[in-house]
């Protein structure tokens, strides 16, 4: 890589979505991102694993990956990824977003992660919500949802759902089902597809400002003597659940 196009990355790093390795940046451009430039220290290896894996983005990313050296790349990332791939794209319009969130009527719910501390966490969230065809995920707080390590975590499928953080006061319109140990068994209940799932951070559960926004309490079975279920896997939990009562396709 020349030296103007070293500096060009880190120009367009600072306002950019960093997509780090080869999953995020397949994910990424299967769902419409922009991506102005991807870099590799291995053309050759990239493109074979998207000819394996991912063939519909092969052409795509043949032309628009550039071959670095390996000290080239690792300036651009804070943590090398095992597919020495990494690109920027741009980062989806947040009226554009919110237009999505609080569209109605909708067809899937919205996912809330209510004060979340793990980035790790909160990828996985997206990933699974992306999965399942949520709406999208809103996370309230501190933690931001398209913080590098949460994008890495969430294999770039911030780009197949409408991610953004919140107040608790600027939560989309539909009923509110938060989980809590307290509420009423979920597989009791028909959670409708515009429904806001909300759930409380990994140590203290749900905000008192959450909890009187809520109209219904869930709770999702487990053994006696268990204290929680990690916060994706509470997600998922609920998403399937959703999922299995909606006649609406994937």
């Amino acid at each position: 890589m020349t030296a103007p196009t070293a500096a060009s990355w880190h120009r367009l790093a600072e306002t950019s979505v960093l997509l780090d390795g080869f999953h995020a940046l397949k994910h990424a451009l299967r769902f419409g991102a922009e991506v102005p430039m991807a870099v590799t220290t291995d053309r050759q290896a990239a493109l074979a694993l998207a000819g394996e894996l991912a063939p519909d983005v092969r052409d795509t990313l043949d032309a628009l990956l550039t071959e670095v050296p390996e000290d080239t790349y690792r300036s651009f990332v804070p943590r090398p990824h095992p597919t020495a791939v990494a690109a920027l794209a741009v980062r989806p319009a947040r009226e554009g977003n919110l237009r999505k969130l609080a569209h109605t009527p909708r067809t899937a719910p919205v996912v809330v992660l209510d004060n979340p501390r793990n980035l790790g966490n909160a990828g996985a969230v997206i990933r699974l919500a992306a999965g399942f065809g949520a709406t999208g995920v809103v996370t309230t707080g501190t933690l931001d949802p398209w913080h590098p390590t949460v994008v890495r975590a969430g294999a770039g499928l911030h780009y197949a759902t409408a991610v953004e953080r919140l107040t608790v006061e600027e939560l989309p319109p539909g009923p509110v089902f938060a989980l809590d140990p307290e509420g009423d068994d979920i597989r009791g209940l028909k959670l409708p597809d515009d429904a806001v799932l909300a759930f409380g951070s990994e140590r203290s559960g749900l905000s008192a400002e959450l909890r009187a926004r809520t109209d219904h309490l869930v709770s999702l079975p487990m053994r006696p003597q268990v204290s929680s279920y990690n916060l994706a896997t509470s997600v998922a939990m609920t998403l399937y659940h959703w999922s299995t009562s909606t006649a609406a396709p994937l």
